[in-house]
């Protein structure tokens, strides 16, 4: 083959591994008009709670699994009601200084730490931080997995009342790091209820589930201030 046809043959192939892949013809499938789907339902939104599980792999195969009750009222007040492995502990942000406030036992109700929001004894192996943990911002990094931080195709499909939306790109809170993601879109709600994060050779890292999402509930600014914080 010359060699002006093996070029423009290899930058076909490049082109066509860029392009967003819709495993169903319907429109709405378009990740654009999904995003800005997702986007106008989180407008709407003014609280929510969600049980949350968080799976995370261990060095040995094994895997970690987290649960709390996350509350959310806009602007960004965030609370956590740990359970298994901490049941009991309540992480609160932000308190009047924006710190995240740390009851660490229901046996004693005014002992309470303020942390930073780096704080060691915060961290969490996927180096997302509590103030970067609300719906609004995963659908704002959704967006740049989609776009501007994108590294392969996007893949898109329909299971079971949700959208399943697969591409490769950079890790939304590991600088350097790359990462397969998996977004899960409830189509009642359009909004976000699952995220999947895998190394980019394919091995599973950690499954972060929105269990029993529910939408403007009434939450009171009471529930984000323990005994006045």
């Amino acid at each position: 083959m010359p060699s002006w046809q093996t070029y423009l043959a290899s930058s076909l192939v490049f082109l066509t591994s860029l392009m967003p892949v819709c495993a169903v013809a319907d429109s709405e499938m378009d990740p654009t008009i999904l995003l800005e789907k997702m986007e106008l339902a989180y407008d709407n939104v003014e609280d929510y709670q969600a049980n949350v599980e968080v799976i995370t792999s261990k060095s040995d195969g094994s895997f970690d699994t987290e649960e709390f009750l996350y509350s959310f009222k806009k602007p960004r007040m965030i609370r956590l009601d740990l359970g298994p492995p901490h049941p009991g502990v309540i992480l609160v942000y932000p308190d009047r200084n924006g710190k995240v406030v740390v009851r660490p036992s229901p046996l004693l109700p005014f002992f309470k730490l303020h942390l930073e929001l780096d704080n060691r004894l915060l961290a969490s192996s996927s180096g997302q931080q509590i103030d970067q943990t609300d719906l609004g911002l995963l659908i704002r990094n959704i967006g740049h997995s989609l776009t501007d931080h994108r590294k392969g195709p996007v893949e898109v499909e329909e299971k079971e009342g949700t959208i399943e939306i697969k591409v490769l790109a950079d890790n939304h809170f590991r600088q350097g790091v790359t990462t397969i993601y998996r977004f899960f879109i409830d189509r009642g709600l359009w909004l976000p209820v699952k995220v999947e994060e895998s190394h980019s050779a394919g091995r599973l890292e950690r499954t972060v589930t929105f269990r029993n999402l529910r939408i403007n509930i009434g939450i009171r600014e009471s529930l984000f201030r323990l005994d006045g914080d």
